[in-house]
């Protein structure tokens, strides 16, 4: 079956952001001139993905006004004749955009489980509304993805080789055979390891799954009241199923995070072809000032 649904687990606290997020969620937090999310959903939407579940917490509810007309706003812009800004307050995103609201905070697994009716039996994307990934003119993180899908009928973890410090923040795959040179079979995942790592290859928070991901999550025990989808995914491994990590080619920025926050719109303003070249002046100014 092809994969034209997504989910974007939104939920989370956000506390790595305290205390902006008491009022703003991190998917919001502007990349440049938008939102974080509308990068994720512009990478779905090139993935060939037609409909998306954003899953909510209760205090996220306001994500949705992202998606719905400020009548004032398109008054007024009305009125002043900017047509520009007038699309860009009404952007439509190509694809049928619903959401589900997360009630407890039970981890990421119960964001996904969620959405087993909205999948419908079908092979879903799932992205990370942490997770910013770049690509210029190569294929979206989650095309790749589901291409390895479609070359393997397996859940699909989105992987890179990462240093230490960030393996040991995230899923970590114990690995089996090689597919190819970017696939290969995953015998088990160790969630935020603390002893010897199993390999360099880390979950990034891009994933294809199978219909069978939803059993698992219901079997998989919780850690500190939630299930982490990645503990899921293992299950499936460790119990047989087909499971494997495709190493994805982009860059990953986890804009949950300061420092990849601000690597993110630092970049992404440097690639602005309005803001650019006037940018870049203004950095090396900085730097020869030494501030």
């Amino acid at each position: 079956m092809s994969v034209k649904k997504a989910i974007i687990p939104c939920a989370g606290f956000g506390t790595r952001f305290l205390p902006l997020t008491k009022i703003m969620p991190k998917e919001l937090l502007p990349i440049v001139d938008a939102p974080a999310l509308c990068y994720i959903l512009d990478e779905a939407k090139e993935s060939g993905i037609e409909e998306v579940m954003i899953v909510l917490s209760p205090q996220k509810q306001y994500i949705k006004q992202l998606f719905q007309p400020n009548v004032a706003l398109n008054e007024q812009l009305e009125a002043q004749g900017k047509s520009e800004a007038l699309a860009l307050a009404n952007r439509d995103f190509g694809m049928k955009i619903s959401f589900v609201t997360q009630k407890e905070m039970k981890g990421n697994g119960k964001a996904v489980a969620l959405c087993k009716k909205f999948a419908d039996g079908a092979p879903v994307g799932v992205l990370f509304g942490d997770d910013v990934m770049y690509t210029g003119e190569g294929k979206p993180v989650l095309k790749q993805l589901i291409e390895a899908y479609e070359l393997t009928g397996a859940t699909i973890v989105g992987c890179q080789h990462t240093h230490e410090e960030t393996a040991r923040k995230c899923g970590v795959m114990i690995l089996g055979e090689r597919v190819n040179d970017k696939v290969t079979r995953v015998k088990g995942i160790v969630e935020k390891p603390e002893g010897a790592l199993p390999s360099t290859l880390t979950s990034l928070g891009r994933f294809v799954l199978t219909p069978d991901i939803y059993g698992a999550i219901e079997r998989t025990p919780q850690k500190q009241g939630e299930v982490y989808l990645t503990d899921a995914i293992s299950t499936l491994a460790q119990e047989g199923m087909s499971v494997c990590a495709c190493e994805f080619d982009a860059r990953r920025y986890d804009v949950g995070d300061k420092q990849g926050y601000l690597e993110a719109t630092v970049e992404f303003a440097l690639r602005d072809h309005r803001l650019g070249e006037k940018f870049e002046a203004y950095l090396r100014n900085l730097l020869e000032k030494q501030i």
